[in-house]
């Protein structure tokens, strides 16, 4: 389960790592070139009073005022502003803590959890939300998420784990393949050099000898079985596997009514587009019908236009099988997501494995007050405040994540005497 923003510097250094991030970014081309207009002749000053007339005569343009600096992304905050602090039910969020920290990777985040780790380890088996509450208080402190223009309130959605129908076979019922990795794949690290890009998915293809952006999901559905990835299994509705993909995860049941999770194991290096913000843009939907809901009837009354609606949107996840089980899927921290706990983020501002705290409203437009636990990133999750609230699996789940499109505030629950992260969103 959104989509990537100084000065120009001419010099080869930023040469080169823009033209790698054009090619692999799946740029076929650039803008069309604008048609030249002839430039405002500018009048002399008062001495010149025999300026000759000109038909575009106009006063030299006022400086640009400068651009404020963007806000500083946290704001000490105080835990009587986190609404219902006192009544949230933590200790359904203690589980989820308990796995981001020992999950959490990075060596300087670790450092900074040690001492609050170890304390909620010490809490015991069933501790009551009261304990937790106080311990949370003793060894963190919050701080409210902001946005560069000063402003507090983001983007909140969702998302589920859907369960689909499929088979090990392709049939007139079950046409769609579901993609591994595929073999002629490059994964392309150069943050060694160019450290600026450690937080970019660089993906291409050899072409001779050239590396050009990998297949778009139009490029890759066009050839068909011939597309050098192996074929997991076939899925009966392209819509529904469509979905499945922006998810992230997933489950397929086969005839015999057993199922299989598909994971996330992958994705082919172009940006994530909005086929909801694609019908907008078309005059196909208005804004309160751009839900998951509003694309599939949208789908129904239009279905000679499903590749063109699908192909809208490059991007393409490819998947790795994994035994369901009774846990939630994996999301990017490496552990199983818990329904109404965990959130995806984009990790540029808030570091992975770290609680925050959410206030948002639910579809019906009731409160939405809890701790979760930032465990999951989406392609579409770009932005200080900016979120993915995980609903959980199945039907009701998706019908409550595909009407999720709430305004809400973050705060970031960080140790006490620790540096803050560094944002570098």
């Amino acid at each position: 389960m959104k989509q990537i923003r100084q000065q120009w510097a001419v010099n080869s250094r930023w040469a080169v790592m823009l033209s790698l991030g054009w090619l692999l970014a799946g740029c076929a081309s650039g803008p069309a070139t604008p048609e030249a207009t002839p430039a405002a002749q500018v009048c002399p000053g008062p001495a010149a009073a025999v300026c000759p007339a000109c038909p575009r005569c106009t006063e030299p343009p006022p400086d640009a005022p400068a651009s404020a600096p963007p806000a500083a992304p946290f704001r000490e905050a105080s835990w009587a502003e986190l609404p219902d602090w006192q009544r949230d039910d933590l200790a359904q969020a203690l589980p989820g803590l308990l796995a981001s920290c020992k999950a959490m990777r990075q060596p300087e985040i670790k450092a900074a959890w040690i001492g609050a780790c170890e304390a909620a380890q010490r809490l015991g088996a069933k501790p009551g939300t009261a304990q937790i509450r106080a311990l949370l208080e003793e060894w963190l402190s919050p701080f409210q998420i902001i946005n560069p223009d000063g402003s507090a309130s983001g983007m909140i959605t969702g998302y589920y784990e859907p369960l689909i129908r499929g088979s090990r076979w392709k049939s007139a019922k079950f046409p769609v393949a579901v993609h591994g990795v595929p073999d002629d794949m490059l994964i392309i690290d150069i943050a060694e050099l160019y450290p600026e890009t450690k937080t970019q998915r660089l993906r291409g293809r050899l072409d001779g000898k050239k590396v050009v952006p990998y297949w778009s999901r139009a490029q890759i559905e066009t050839q068909g079985e011939r597309f050098p990835a192996k074929t997991l299994m076939w899925v009966a509705d392209p819509v529904e596997f469509f979905f499945l993909q922006v998810q992230g995860s997933g489950q397929v049941e086969l005839a015999d009514g057993s199922r299989i999770r598909i994971a996330y194991a992958d994705q082919n290096g172009h940006p994530y587009k909005s086929i909801g913000r694609w019908l907008i843009d078309k005059g196909e939907l208005k804004l309160d019908q751009a839900s998951m809901q509003g694309i599939q009837a949208w789908v129904r009354a239009n279905p000679t236009r499903l590749k063109e609606l699908l192909n809208a949107n490059p991007s393409y996840v490819f998947f790795r099988e994994e035994p369901a089980s009774g846990e939630g899927p994996k999301g990017s921290l490496g552990v199983p997501l818990a329904a109404g706990r965990a959130v995806a983020v984009d990790p540029r501002t808030i570091p992975l494995g770290a609680p925050v705290y959410l206030a948002t409203t639910r579809p019906d437009g009731a409160a939405l007050h809890r701790l979760m636990l930032a465990q999951d990133t989406g392609g579409a999750i770009r932005g200080r405040v900016r979120a993915d609230y995980y609903w959980g699996f199945g039907a009701e789940a998706g019908a409550q994540a595909g009407r999720m499109r709430s305004q809400g505030k973050l705060w970031l629950l960080w140790p006490k005497g620790a540096s803050l992260p560094v944002v570098t969103n």
